[in-house]
């Protein structure tokens, strides 16, 4: 059966591949990072807590210490041009979609809990496979476009993973109790509309600091959510929960923490300002929590 592990091994091997080429050209901090993050994938599970900490702690010296920079472009043939370039692309959540369906209806070829990243994966390798055979590139022209991508993003690249994982130590650590404690003293007793607030702008707030609604929800829900608009005012918890993440995606759109959809095109597009997709995105988040907070307000409690 096909789980994680595949998953793992084949993110684990393109970032060796990275750290190699980084290697071949004397890029010492490039290679030095992809070939730890290649370590993180391939052998995560065998160095343990303390091993995976340091390893974590090696990635962050080396990326803050800026020895991880960007390679010069290289001079190749001439890219193709042209809206049939996208094919190969297509055929990632084609294959995605169409093997998490297949899971489903012949089981026992893949893990049902980890069919869509299975056949996401599996989904890259045909595509990669699909664009070699059209386009017939050199055999390391990939990897090298690859390389010079990531080597574009930087650290930017690696801080989705490190934020999920801040998120999950913060719900164990018992955060969520400790900030329930602090915002359950500037609520009124009672007040209903004071807890909506609490809990919207807290999701978008919490997910500015870390970056991740996702990270962000299991403290909030466990501060404000759960027992106060839930237990104490008997609110609908799927509303609560639907529109309280919509409310966190609203911080989204406003911190640099979110480096996968704010800074990362930033660099991708090569633009002057780094905050400048968070300027433009602003005049939408703020309107939109005000009309989220309003929602669950209205929507979720009784009347």
């Amino acid at each position: 059966m096909i789980g994680l592990p595949f998953v793992y091994a084949v993110a684990g091997a393109l970032f060796a591949v990275y750290a190699g080429l980084a290697a071949f050209d004397r890029r010492w901090g490039n290679a030095a990072l992809w070939g730890l993050v290649a370590i993180s994938f391939l052998l995560g599970d065998r160095l343990g807590d303390i091993g995976n900490g340091v390893l974590v702690l090696a990635i962050v010296a080396i990326a803050g210490t800026g020895l991880a920079r960007a390679g010069r472009p290289r001079a190749g043939a001439e890219a193709p041009r042209g809206n049939a370039i996208f094919l190969p692309v297509l055929i990632v959540p084609v294959v995605a979609l169409v093997g998490t369906f297949a899971a489903r209806w012949w089981p026992g070829w893949a893990d049902p809990k980890q069919a869509t990243l299975v056949c996401l994966a599996i989904g890259v390798l045909i595509a990669l496979a699909a664009a070699v055979a059209w386009l017939r590139p050199r055999p390391a022209t990939p990897f090298r476009e690859g390389l010079r991508l990531m080597d574009s993003v930087g650290w930017a690249a690696l801080l989705p993973q490190m934020l999920a994982s801040l998120g999950a130590i913060f719900a164990l650590s018992g955060v969520g109790t400790v900030v329930g404690g602090l915002v359950g003293g500037l609520i009124p007793d009672g007040s209903l509309i004071g807890a909506t607030i609490a809990y919207g702008l807290g999701m978008a707030l919490f997910t500015i600091v870390m970056g991740n609604a996702f990270a962000a929800f299991p403290v909030m829900m466990a501060a404000v959510g759960l027992p106060l608009l839930i237990h104490q005012h008997h609110g609908d918890p799927a509303i609560v929960c639907a529109i309280g993440m919509l409310s966190g995606f609203c911080g989204t759109l406003l911190t640099p923490m979110a480096a996968n959809f704010n800074i990362v095109p930033a660099v991708l597009l090569e633009l002057k300002d780094r905050n400048g997709v968070i300027r433009a995105q602003a005049p939408t988040a703020l309107p939109l929590l005000l009309v989220n907070i309003l929602l669950i307000w209205w929507l979720a409690f009784p009347r």
